[in-house]
């Protein structure tokens, strides 16, 4: 069964897993989904004072934009990638968080997982659409690009949700998996052009040179697929041009392999979780 077929078979079930986790992120809390937007708003606030005035990072200014504002540079790639790790993290407990439910109704258990994502992409189409409110104010271009940004976030999406397929059942069957993605999460974060822009790496690799043949520290470092977003959503919302044609199709094979990948994989595991719950 594909997965077209499992979730139109389960379209109602889908909806209300989906609202179920939006209402249950932020429950009793006087804030609410505002909390969506103050968490990213309080790690930018901390990045930009450490990495804007303290280690005085400097990127280039926004080409053709000509944005220079290093706050909403960073946020450009602080929300993708808050949200990859959200969903991930999200989806990893989906199956053990739900295990009453796993083992007394039948039903296709990816829905856990789709609602997990879908729950968080509303979360972050809240903070995106703040980002781009704060981008046009200050002057740039982004609205044209709002189209493409969605092309974006889609595969985003798919990149997150394969990943936490992956992982929702190797945590079934070994605990610890999501104690181990915790720290390595902590150490992706810094390998990413998050707080820095691509350039520092490229310099940092040529003054080291070739590591073995022709293969540079560049080049390793650019097998990141997370980069590859990061960079697209800053040509997007922050230069407002065009991203390269290998971001793009980078981007897209990342996220199509993960998602089919992840898919296969969960559906060999589906019918013993039960079990192994």
């Amino acid at each position: 069964m594909s997965i077209v077929q499992d979730l139109r078979g389960s379209r109602e079930l889908l909806l209300n897993l989906t609202r179920r986790e939006i209402k249950g992120k932020y429950k009793r809390t006087a804030l609410g989904q505002l909390w969506s937007l103050a968490n990213p708003l309080a790690a930018m606030a901390i990045y930009t004072v450490v990495f804007a005035f303290i280690i005085r990072v400097q990127p280039e200014p926004g080409d053709p934009s000509g944005l220079d504002i290093f706050a909403l540079w960073l946020l450009c790639a602080l929300l993708p990638w808050s949200f990859f790790t959200n969903v991930v993290n999200g989806g990893m407990g989906a199956l053990v968080g739900n295990e009453n439910l796993i083992k007394k109704v039948h039903f296709p258990r990816i829905a856990l997982l789709v609602a997990n994502s879908f729950s968080w992409m509303f979360s972050w189409s809240i903070e995106m659409v703040v980002l781009l409110v704060a981008l046009v104010i200050v002057g740039a271009n982004a609205l044209p690009w709002v189209p493409l940004v969605l092309v974006f976030m889609a595969l985003m999406s798919l990149l997150a949700t394969g990943v936490a397929l992956m992982l929702s059942v190797a945590n079934v069957y070994f605990r610890d998996t999501q104690h181990f993605v915790g720290i390595f999460f902590q150490v992706w974060f810094y390998l990413t052009p998050i707080l820095y822009p691509v350039s520092m790496v490229a310099g940092v690799s040529e003054d080291i040179g070739p590591l073995f043949g022709s293969v540079t520290v560049l080049d390793l470092y650019l097998l990141n697929p997370i980069g590859e977003f990061a960079e697209a959503f800053r040509n997007l919302l922050y230069d407002n041009r065009w991203p390269d044609l290998a971001t793009s199709l980078t981007c897209a094979a990342w996220s199509l392999a993960a998602f089919f990948l992840g898919y296969w994989i969960f559906k060999r595991h589906e019918k013993g979780l039960a079990e192994a719950l």
